[in-house]
């Protein structure tokens, strides 16, 4: 990979998935089809790669997990399959992260890519007005944070590679779907043209604009830009309570911008 994460674990492609190291634990991968995202395509009767992901939630190395579970917290790791679904590149449907029990709220999510480049696209809502709405161009080592309650989606951003990117989640994580499915997806739709993404308005949404840019620095979370999101929370098991625990940072989430 072009970043290395800090424990030990790789992509594989042929089948699409995962190899762990002999000290990293994690499940087998999960696979989305092509089939299963359709609802949410520009083009639901587009051709395209029929795994579009695989992911795997709650991997790490041994040793961290208890600290992991003490803070309810896991880290989840997804490959992308390169190429594009009719027009637009490879992508998932979008969601917004239900409320999770531990919490009594919708979480956060910390994204660090890992390989190939991505598109983290979000907007504040997926009601009728979706307000303001962001696709941060990411690229290794670049990390992007969605807020609480914003519907978000993840998108290749070089179609001749794949994307593989990992993540700090709530451990008792559940998606939503209804939303972004009533509107029949996200509220910009990513396309490309002569190799290059350009985005089109949903028109099941009220008009909106999109800022598109590259990622910031976090500062304001204590993030230390050039150091892998698992090593940080290795050397400070709480830095990322934010994403269990939202309320900790209330005060961060009014007027967020990615």
């Amino acid at each position: 990979m072009a970043f290395d994460p800090g424990f030990d674990i790789k992509p594989v492609y042929d089948p699409m998935g995962f190899v762990y190291g002999s000290d990293t634990f994690g499940p087998e991968p999960e696979l989305r089809t092509l089939d299963a995202i359709r609802p949410s395509l520009m083009d639901p009767t587009c051709d395209g790669p029929d795994v579009v992901y695989a992911i795997v939630m709650d991997v790490g190395h041994r040793r961290d997990l208890p600290a992991m579970l003490k803070r309810d917290l896991l880290f989840g790791v997804v490959t992308y399959s390169k190429g594009v679904l009719g027009k637009e590149p490879v992508r998932s449907q979008g969601h917004i992260h239900a409320v999770s029990p531990s919490c009594g709220a919708s979480t956060c999510e910390v994204y660090e890519i890992w390989s190939g480049a991505a598109y983290i696209y979000m907007q504040e809502t997926a009601k009728d007005d979706p307000g303001r709405c962001f696709a941060i161009y990411a690229q290794p080592g670049d990390v992007v944070i969605v807020p609480p309650g914003w519907a978000h989606a993840t998108i290749v951003g070089d179609v001749s590679q794949n994307l593989t990117f990992g993540a700090w989640c709530v451990r008792d994580y559940g998606f939503n779907y209804d939303d972004v499915r009533a509107h029949k997806g996200i509220a910009w739709f990513p396309q490309v043209e002569g190799g290059e993404t350009t985005w089109v308005a949903n028109g099941a949404y009220l008009p909106s604009e999109l800022v598109v840019r590259g990622p910031r620095a976090y500062s304001e979370f204590g993030l230390r830009q050039g150091m892998p999101i698992y090593q940080q929370f290795v050397e400070n098991p709480d830095l990322f309570l934010f994403v269990s625990k939202p309320e900790s940072a209330k005060g961060l989430w009014q007027d967020f911008e990615p």
